[in-house]
């Protein structure tokens, strides 16, 4: 029968308890939400939502075809020379997503010949674009400088060194400034990906590599999502001039998918321009993931300490995890939950996203419900015995 290995992929799922389910959320979810990336509370901004608005009014429902045929609006234009001022870079180009964004980043920046230097803990986009690209890949240990250079000194030719700026599954940041120091003493370029960095971290949230002074570098590319601080949809890419013109020829992404709907473009410019205008943004989100991972160490939990917006609860299980987030829903609490083989570690956990929005009562309640509805490991079995 067609397709009828489909059913023993999905017995096996099931037996693993990682099976996976789609729930559509309604417009006025009674929920908190700790589950989104919607780290500075942009999303549902009145500001926001009538920069879409007006533009859908303006352009249209879509972008009507690709970037280099009639996808490309002014609005486009005018988000790319705005993230690449505000967040220091010579250029940049914007994508449908932040996916697409990096799948074209790196086989561009990759081809045949070359080498790519690509951390462990990289998210799913980053290595599939490894995957993609005509050059080897080489995989190194999670924020291992040293590892970096060791895989670098085995190649003589192009290379890449390819990193998140900030790591998805725990919030810890990468250590950038090291790992640009490794591949310039290799001449190798660094893309790093701040998807969980733009808007949390730097001045005025401006990301983790205008922080660590790395922004307009001619050897360093970054990648950004507008999905998340920004409370739109879309990707970047930011770099020097003559990457993003290389992009425009020969990221297949960009040539031969549809441009970002003028609504999203409406909408991450109108979050751009607040988050300029409101700073302090930024540092509440980074306030506020402190403030959930104190609680939640203090309360006897095995919480990693967070970097940037993003907060990581460790479960005993895949199976109690999926417990816990279901547990925290009835309780009116959305958190994520991250289980194998999402985690590159095979560590499942709750993922907690702070937001700058979140109220002293709610962060009260985030952290009440997480503690009451924490699943017992073995330990605490056999002390209660």
């Amino acid at each position: 029968m067609a397709f009828g290995w489909i059913d023993d992929q999905a017995e096996l799922r099931r037996r693993a308890g990682l099976v996976r389910t789609l729930r559509p959320r309604p417009a006025d979810s009674p929920l908190l939400d700790l589950a989104s990336n919607d780290y500075l509370g942009l999303a549902h901004h009145p500001e926001v939502v009538e920069g879409a608005a007006a533009a859908a009014r303006t352009w249209g429902g879509g972008s009507t075809g690709s970037r280099l045929v009639t996808g490309t609006t002014e609005l486009h234009s005018r988000l790319e020379r705005e993230l690449a001022e505000f967040c220091g870079f010579e250029a940049a180009l914007v994508f449908s997503s932040g996916y697409a964004a990096n799948l074209a980043a790196v086989t561009t920046l990759a081809p045949h010949g070359s080498l790519i230097v690509s951390d462990a803990g990289n998210h799913a986009s980053l290595i599939d674009g490894c995957r993609l690209a005509r050059g080897a890949t080489q995989v190194v240990g999670h924020a291992d400088p040293d590892g970096v250079r060791k895989a670098l000194r085995t190649h003589d030719g192009p290379a890449v060194v390819v990193s998140d700026s900030v790591f998805s599954v725990d919030g810890d940041a990468a250590p950038v400034g090291a790992l640009a120091e490794a591949s310039r003493e290799y001449g190798a370029g660094l893309l790093l990906d701040d998807a969980h960095g733009l808007g949390v971290l730097g001045e005025g949230g401006r990301g983790l590599p205008y922080a660590a002074g790395l922004a307009g570098a001619q050897d360093v590319v970054v990648t950004v999502t507008l999905s998340k601080s920004l409370g739109s949809q879309g990707g970047a890419v930011l770099g020097p001039a003559r990457v993003i013109d290389h992009l425009v020829n020969a990221a297949r992404t960009f040539i031969f998918d549809t441009g970002l709907a003028p609504a999203a473009v409406g909408a991450a410019l109108a979050a751009l321009t607040l988050l300029r205008r409101e700073p302090e943004r930024a540092a509440r989100a980074r306030a506020v993931a402190g403030e959930l991972h104190a609680r939640f160490t203090a309360a006897g939990l095995e919480a990693v300490r967070p970097d940037a917006a993003v907060v990581s609860v460790r479960a005993p299980s895949p199976e109690a995890a999926v417990q816990w987030a279901a547990d925290c829903r009835t309780a009116g609490l959305a958190v994520g939950c991250f289980r194998p083989p999402s985690v590159p570690d095979g560590i499942s956990r709750l993922r907690l996203t702070a937001r700058a929005d979140l109220s002293g009562a709610e962060i009260e309640r985030a952290v009440r419900v997480i503690g009451e509805t924490r699943p017992m490991s073995r330990r605490d079995t056999v002390v209660r015995r």
